[in-house]
């Protein structure tokens, strides 16, 4: 009769496997009879395998004891975090429990890229890094990034951090939520709306702090997108992100939240919106593989469309409002030529931008 095998060991092997994976994330979800648990695999859900019940009690207790919580606890949300040298894994990782009708749901975030990538390493089309390091040897303007979660934003502003590290001389502040990865030379502050640190508060703040590039996460509410667009007029460079969805929903949603129109056509220099497409796997030419766990993709690559402000869209803002923006190349465009080369596949960019493009 063979034992059974230790929770330990298990979840080290689940985060090893997730890790070998690229996942983003491991959901660890109980049921009657057990768990389900699931990556998050190039921003798609993919189930992995099922656990029985006694087994899946003992390794949710363990995640919990590593991230320091209340392993008697599942009727409330919890939230944690598991250092590295305890679990093993190459990075830490973020733990939240919610309860559900089912179980306790279990997410582990897995924070896996450890050094912010060079802008030229992302992947983005030619003239959007050559746009983007125009606009970050400015003095000021302010750059908006727009797409749902998971589009990649965080990752090109990192990107665009390391940038700004490397030009050097200037005080670069940022205000997140949370702080992903930690840059020698910038001063990060991470938000806690729990006491009363929101994105409005720590921006209003810091700049006190005599800042000359001023990094805020999102844009939530009129008052931090005032503030970032003031600031932008004042002699900072600024970098934000706001969930509209295109180039035109950028302006439709800031000219509603700034009382000052005239400030936000003069403030904002740059519009990148992006999204990310699943890489048609090396391996297995998109036929499904271990490498890839059998779906046809691993990475991902970046589809985008932007729009620089200059003085004649100016003019047209003024008079048009939002309806005057035409970004320089639409998000299907972009898609298509990544199809063109083979990247990806119709399917996959039916899914991520809901249309169906030809691959000719």
């Amino acid at each position: 009769m063979n034992p059974e095998p230790e929770a330990p060991a298990v979840l080290a092997d689940l985060i090893r496997q997730a890790e070998a994976a690229g996942a983003s994330d491991i959901h660890f979800q109980m049921t009657g009879d057990g768990a389900h648990i699931a990556f998050r695999l190039d921003g798609v859900m993919t189930p992995v395998s099922t656990m029985p019940a006694a087994l899946a009690g003992r390794v949710a207790g363990r995640v919990k004891f590593l991230a320091r919580l209340k392993t008697w606890q599942e009727s409330l949300p919890q939230d944690g975090r598991i250092d590295r040298a305890d679990s093993g894994a190459q990075h830490d990782i973020r733990v939240a429990t919610y309860p559900t009708v089912t179980g306790e749901k279990i997410v582990l975030r897995l924070f896996n890229e450890s050094v912010a990538r060079p802008l030229n390493e992302l992947e983005l089309p030619a003239e959007v890094v050559s746009e983007l390091e125009a606009f970050l040897r400015q003095n000021a303007g302010l750059l908006l990034l727009t797409g749902p979660a998971g589009s990649g934003k965080t990752t090109t502003i990192y990107a665009c951090l390391r940038f700004l590290a490397e030009l050097g001389g200037r005080h670069v502040i940022t205000v997140e939520d949370p702080v992903e990865q930690v840059l020698p030379g910038i001063m990060q502050t991470e938000v806690a709306e729990a006491r009363g640190l929101t994105f409005a508060v720590a921006a209003r703040h810091l700049l006190r702090q005599d800042p000359q590039v001023l990094v805020i996460g999102e844009i939530r509410d009129d008052e931090t997108a005032s503030l970032a667009v003031r600031a932008a007029l004042t002699g900072h460079l600024v970098i934000s992100t706001l969930h509209a969805g295109s180039c035109q929903g950028v302006f439709e949603r800031l000219l509603v939240m700034c009382p000052d129109r005239y400030a936000v056509i003069a403030a904002v220099e740059l519009v990148l919106n992006q999204r990310l497409l699943r890489r048609r796997c090396a391996a297995c030419a998109g036929k499904g593989c271990a490498a890839c766990l059998q779906t046809g993709y691993r990475g991902r690559l970046p589809v985008a469309e932007w729009l620089r402000v200059d003085q004649v869209l100016r003019r047209r803002l003024r008079a048009s409002g939002a309806d005057a923006v035409q970004p320089a190349r639409s998000l299907a465009e972009s898609a298509r030529s990544i199809l063109a080369r083979g990247g990806t596949d119709e399917d996959e960019v039916g899914r991520c931008l809901g249309v169906r493009l030809p691959a000719a």
